[in-house]
C-alpha cells in the first residue's frame, strides 16, 4: 500500500482474491477502500456509478476499514486529495470501522440476499463518494456480480 495506508491482513484476502503477479507470481500490494483517492478519480474521470469489484474477498474479515481522509504531519485533516505530492507523500490515513460479514457471499446474485454489513459497506462507500454503486462482483466468475437497485439503504 502507499505510505500510511495500513492493508488488512493479507493472507486470507491475497490468497482468495489471487492477489500475485501472473507471471512472476509475486504479491499485489493491497489495502483499505481509499475514498479520497477514489472520490478524487470519480470526480476528475465523471463517473456515474462505481463498480465495487471482489467484495467476496472480505468475506473472512471481522471488520472492515475505510480510509475516509488523509491526515497530514501537522495534524491537518485532509478530505480531498492534496494537489502537493510532497503532501501526499506524507499523509496517514484516517480510518473509519465497519463490521464485517463473515460469511460467504459468492453465490449471492440479489441485493437484498448480501448480509447486512456487506450492504452497509456497499452504501457507506456510495455516500462517501457521492457516486452510486450499481454492480458489486462477489466471486471470480462473469455470473458472480450483484445489481444494486438505484434506491436502496
Amino acid at each position: 500500500p502507499p505510505p500510511g495506508v495500513s492493508a488488512p491482513p493479507a493472507k486470507p484476502p491475497r490468497r482468495i482474491g489471487h492477489e500475485f503477479g501472473t507471471t512472476t507470481g509475486r504479491p499485489r500490494r493491497i489495502g483499505w477502500m481509499d475514498i479520497v483517492a477514489l472520490r478524487y478519480t470519480s470526480r476528475i474521470n465523471g463517473l456515474t456509478h462505481l463498480n465495487i469489484t471482489k467484495l467476496d474477498v472480505l468475506d473472512t474479515q471481522a471488520e472492515i476499514k475505510i480510509g475516509v481522509a488523509y491526515k497530514t504531519k501537522d495534524g491537518k485533516i485532509l478530505k480531498a486529495f492534496p494537489s502537493n505530492l510532497e503532501v501526499l507523500e506524507d499523509v496517514e490515513i484516517v480510518y473509519e470501522t465497519m463490521p464485517g460479514w463473515k460469511q460467504d457471499i459468492s453465490k449471492v446474485r440479489e441485493w437484498n440476499d448480501l448480509p447486512q454489513a456487506a450492504r452497509d459497506y456497499c452504501q457507506r462507500l456510495e455516500d462517501l463518494v457521492g457516486v452510486p454503486v450499481k454492480w458489486i462482483g462477489v466471486g471470480p466468475g462473469r455470473d458472480a456480480i450483484v445489481i444494486k437497485p438505484a434506491k436502496s439503504s
